[in-house]
């Protein structure tokens, strides 16, 4: 009997020890991520990407790596050595870091002895009662809502899409905590300087937060296949939607039951048991998941991309639905690593919501993919729904209330960069441009300047409040880190001109119009500098593009008319009068044939230009008219002026041109009969 107690009691100490190395290893491979992410790495399991190296081989590998870091990567950056001593963010706890063997710990957010579940619980709670006696009421009413609407949404996720029974704790891993899944795997990169916006303290740096496939695929390419047949007949090709500045094609899986019930078994077999593997740190099992706004989407050439821009939910997964040779481009971006991300078909990207990125254009081909913000029926998202709340309130507008919810949305965490870009937004309204700007260097000081939108907004602050050149260095950073916003490329045209470099303004405008061929304010100005340099041929094509476009169509006919006709003159004066015949021909029958939608416009910008429709007309009738005198044909000269009075009987203009016609050519009686009609209209 002693024997064998000796022998278990080894076998436990081994096993103790084993676990103690495994323990120590896996500590010393965070800290040498931790020591490349302080200095900007983002991909950390690129060093062994061939997933044959045993944790010793990785942890003696990255050791090796990051002691040569301000090589590779360059200084530690300020904001990351900030939060390696303020490891709290979300609710105000301690900053101090303790010894050694407590150091992961707190770089998780939790105590040592309590379940991180409960100690957030706890605090969350505390938190709230200490904001309530702050800001009164309104806020405590506003968590309420909060927690009523998040039940709300994850009762209606249950209706359409798989939730796990409360019993379910099935988590993909064997025996010796290693993933079960058929040969797929996970490469991590970096979320980027600043934790996700909800549950930030849960979240431990490196925050290796985004997991990307790799190895064998979810699902096969034939399966992928046949669930796209299915959408296809269930017209997910009918439908498009706007989403920010674009419009994208596809549909929610709502629509769409066949196609939803494939992603449902999916959700039970392989996604829902896989995602607390990758996300301990909020997931506690499948049975907590919900799964909310799904679609199908579909990029091509038309629908090429979507903009840069955070997911609606704590969670987010894209599932690559079509093999990589099937389109050119495709792919997701992410800002703060300037990088796109490839899937081929089957695999798929696992991240939290709040990471900005974007679909990557597709230039050729067909692309599907499906995408999935998720909930956690025992987490609620207060960070996010106060602000999204707030966005609603702008839109009303109520822009104090707007403020008061992105006031409460930073109490709880200081940290929330798109509740200070909103709240920016609103004093940049209000012509608060000092509180505007301190906000916008916030956020960019939280996101290490990787962030196209706040650097858009700060050029718009900085213009508004006169400082031009910074605005201009503004934009120029923004287009560096984003040169696929059509929007932002026009605000710099238009800033580069307004300093006289026009050869910068076009080429800004090139890039605004070739992200997307319906900016029509680009076309518009682009043909405007070109014309004022005097090249009429090329200001021409870019009006004409311009009027292919519903917004400018009205000004863009304006100045094409209004080009046609100094062309003409200068022609004339130059003697070529067949040339300025023919312009001149042009701007009177553009004229007449956009009447009918000049006469309609309906806003006011539009009805502005509109109301120049019959000076720019009458000049046209006389211009031609100047033309055929000029090369002595006056009956020809008559008929044109005869036209104007038809067009134009009212006005005076349009007479006195008729009546010197008539005087060259000596036609008195007639002359008199229309010296009569001015009279009349002058009474």
């Amino acid at each position: 009997m002693r024997i064998a107690l000796l022998v278990l009691s080894n076998i436990a100490y081994a096993s103790f020890a084993s676990n103690d190395h495994q323990k120590n290893l896996e500590e010393r491979l965070k800290e040498a991520k931790l020591n490349l992410w302080s200095r900007g790495e983002y991909n950390y399991d690129s060093y062994y990407s061939d997933g044959t190296c045993t944790l010793e081989e990785k942890v003696e590998l990255m050791e090796t790596v990051s002691k040569w870091p301000p090589m590779r990567l360059g200084p530690i950056r300020k904001i990351r050595q900030r939060y390696l001593n303020e490891v709290c963010i979300e609710l105000d706890c301690p900053t101090t870091l303790l010894d050694k063997g407590d150091f992961w710990t707190q770089l998780r957010g939790g105590g040592t002895n309590q379940d991180p579940k409960t100690s957030h619980d706890v605090k969350l709670r505390d938190k709230i009662d200490e904001l309530g006696r702050k800001f009164g009421p309104e806020f405590l009413e506003a968590i309420k809502k909060n927690e009523q609407e998040h039940a709300r949404d994850c009762s209606m996720s249950c209706e359409s899409f798989y939730c796990a029974p409360e019993t379910s704790n099935e988590i993909l891993e064997d025996s010796t905590n290693q993933f079960v899944l058929n040969g797929t795997s996970f490469i991590s990169y970096s979320f980027g300087a600043t934790p996700p916006e909800d549950f930030a303290e849960h979240f431990g740096f490196p925050l290796d937060l985004i997991k990307v496939t790799k190895g064998n695929p979810l699902f096969s390419h034939e399966e992928a296949a046949s669930v796209i047949r299915v959408a296809k007949a269930e017209g997910v090709d009918d439908n498009e939607f706007k989403s920010g500045k674009y419009r994208l094609g596809g549909d929610w899986l709502t629509n769409l039951p066949m196609t939803r019930k494939w992603f449902n078994d999916l959700l039970e077999s392989k996604l829902f048991p896989l995602l607390p593997k990758l996300f301990p740190q909020i997931v506690s099992s499948p049975s907590v998941l919900r799964a909310h706004s799904v679609s199908l989407l579909k990029y091509n050439v038309t629908h090429p991309r979507t903009d840069v821009h955070i997911d609606n939910g704590i969670l987010a997964m894209t599932l690559a639905m079509t093999p990589i040779s099937e389109y050119e481009g495709g792919g997701t971006f992410f800002e703060h690593m300037d990088t796109i991300i490839p899937m081929d078909v089957g695999h798929g990207t696992f991240r939290p919501g709040s990471v900005r990125h974007g679909g990557h254009k597709v230039v050729k081909g067909t692309r599907y993919i499906l995408g999935a913000f998720l909930l956690i029926e025992d987490r609620v998202e207060h960070v996010r729904r106060l602000k999204n709340r707030g966005s609603e309130l702008r839109r009303i507008p109520d822009l104090e209330g707007a403020a008061r919810h992105f006031e409460w949305a930073l109490a709880i965490n200081p940290k929330c960069t798109t509740c200070l870009k909103d709240w920016a937004e609103i004093l940049l309204t209000q012509k608060k441009y000092n509180d505007a700007e301190e906000k916008i260097r916030q956020v960019l000081e939280l996101l290490e300047d990787k962030d196209s939108d706040a650097l858009f907004s700060l050029g718009v602050i900085l213009s508004e409040a006169g400082r031009d050149d910074e605005s201009i260095d503004a934009y120029i950073k923004s287009v560096k880190l984003n040169a696929e916003d059509a929007e932002l490329c026009y605000n710099l045209g238009i800033k580069l001109g307004a300093k006289g470099d026009k050869k910068a303004e076009m080429a800004m405008y090139a890039r605004a119009t070739n992200v997307n061929p319906k900016f029509g304010g680009a076309w518009l100005n682009w043909g405007t500098v070109l014309a004022e340099d005097g090249n009429i041929e090329d200001a021409e094509v870019m009006f004409l593009k311009g009027m292919e476009c519903e917004e400018v169509k009205t000004k863009a006919i304006m100045n094409l008319a209004l080009v046609y006709q100094k062309q003409a003159e200068r022609n004339a004066a130059e003697g070529s009068f067949v040339t300025a015949k023919h312009l001149a021909v042009k701007a009177g029958d553009l004229l007449d044939w956009n009447k009918g939608f000049i006469e309609n416009v309906t806003n006011d910008d539009d009805r502005k230009y509109a109301e120049q429709f019959t000076p720019l007309r009458l000049q046209a009738h006389r211009i031609l008219g100047s033309i055929y005198a000029g090369m002595k044909d006056f009956s020809s000269c008559e008929a044109e002026f005869r036209k104007a009075t038809e067009n134009f009987p009212r006005i005076r203009g349009s007479w006195e041109m008729l009546a010197r016609i008539l005087e060259v050519q000596g036609k008195t009686e007639e002359v008199s009969e229309v010296r009569a009609v001015i009279q009349n209209i002058m009474q």
